[in-house]
């Protein structure tokens, strides 16, 4: 289950965002979780003190992001084991409850494998806990580490692509500290290029229907001092035709052997805009999003969220115009019927670079992205 209390703090970097903590208070182990449904308005943060509770967490979107919801799931698994609960039953509970991003299973999987093994044919239950928070921290900090490397080499290929620096970057969705365990993905080479004295905007897609752009990435550019400037999704198109994107960068919840992307919807069609613009279009991802088992963009399945976040706007916490905190007020007839797919899928074609830990794969093609992926440690989480 989850409960809330409110945690402030206004003036944070963004690795000082208390996005996702394991604590050990006198009752018995909590995953910490910051609720990213209650932003920007107000930092709020959930104690899951079972896999239920995060799978709830999980499906709300308290927690968001391919990269964390792999560090979560880990978690869940060790919170299951850690409280007693039935780990096989939590680990699946876990693995299933979003589809499309690849991390989530894989880090489920990553700290149920560590508990198995720890369990061993003794059946030592207090050795597998261990062994399975083990393997969710070092999966933790290995995301951290991967996030400064990504915006290294990110950074280094903008330098490349769009020569004489002051870039303005267009993104989508969020993919900052708010989705990992350092600084983020896409959002962290553009910070590396602010911290560099190299970034002259971001433009911010707001990301509709939830508004992830316009809630969580301006909010996450606002504490970092950005300049940044929000605009709707449709806007996008005049912005290119206007000449004032040198580059998008974007992440991503799953890529597939032949290199196409699975991203949060609204990312295909700002792909085919910089194609005709000849813009460079930049997906930012870690290895685990990468998943050589699925061999093209039709095998990725895309979740279908429930159609009233599209003909309902969610009110914020708080009053507005008598609605109910947190739910929602009609903006379409009653009985409408809504199209609202999660993400969207980019072909390869379309990607200029795909930029990970572990280097960049350009142009992006099955060949390259396997070979990228042959040079690691890490092709598959085991």
């Amino acid at each position: 289950m989850a409960d809330q209390y409110a945690q402030t703090g206004d003036d944070k970097r963004p690795t000082d965002l208390p996005v996702l903590r394991w604590e050990e208070p006198a009752e018995g182990p909590v995953l910490v979780l910051l609720d990213q449904t209650r932003l920007p308005r107000e930092e709020v943060e959930l104690v899951c003190t079972d896999a239920r509770g995060l799978v709830d967490a999980i499906r709300t979107l308290a927690v968001r992001g391919a990269p964390l919801l792999g560090i979560a799931g880990a978690y869940g698994v060790a919170l299951a084991a850690a409280r007693g609960f039935d780990v096989d039953e939590a680990a699946d509970a876990l693995a299933g409850a979003r589809p499309t991003a690849v991390n989530l299973a894989r880090g489920v999987r990553r700290a149920h494998d560590a508990y198995r093994a720890g369990l061993g044919q003794e059946g030592d239950l207090e050795r597998a806990a261990r062994d399975a928070l083990a393997a969710a921290r070092a999966l933790h900090r290995e995301d951290a580490e991967a996030s400064a490397a990504m915006a290294g080499h990110g950074l280094a290929l903008l330098d490349e692509l769009v020569p004489g620096g002051r870039y303005r970057i267009l993104t989508h969705c969020n993919s900052g500290a708010l989705v990992s365990g350092g600084e983020g993905t896409a959002f962290a080479v553009a910070l590396a290029a602010h911290r560099a004295g190299q970034l002259r905007r971001l433009w911010v897609g707001e990301t509709r229907p939830l508004l992830q752009g316009a809630r969580l990435t301006a909010y996450e550019a606002a504490r970092t001092g950005m300049a940044y400037t929000l605009l709707t999704d449709n806007a996008a198109g005049s912005l290119f035709a206007a000449g004032e994107v040198d580059a998008v960068l974007v992440g991503a919840d799953r890529i597939v052997a032949d290199g196409s992307v699975a991203n949060k919807v609204g990312t295909y069609p700002l792909a085919v805009l910089a194609k005709y613009h000849h813009v460079p279009f930049i997906v930012v991802a870690p290895g685990t999003t990468v998943d050589p088992d699925a061999p093209d963009g039709a095998s990725v399945e895309v979740e279908q969220r429930a159609g009233q976040e599209v003909t309902e706007a969610m009110a914020p916490q708080g009053t507005v115009a008598g609605f109910e905190a947190g739910g929602g007020y009609p903006v379409a007839p009653l009985g409408t019927q809504a199209y609202n797919p999660a993400f969207d899928v980019t072909p390869p074609e379309l990607v200029t670079a795909i930029v990970t830990e572990w280097g960049v794969v350009s142009p992006v093609t099955a060949e390259g992205l396997g070979e990228l992926c042959a040079r690691s440690r890490q092709v598959t989480i085991k």
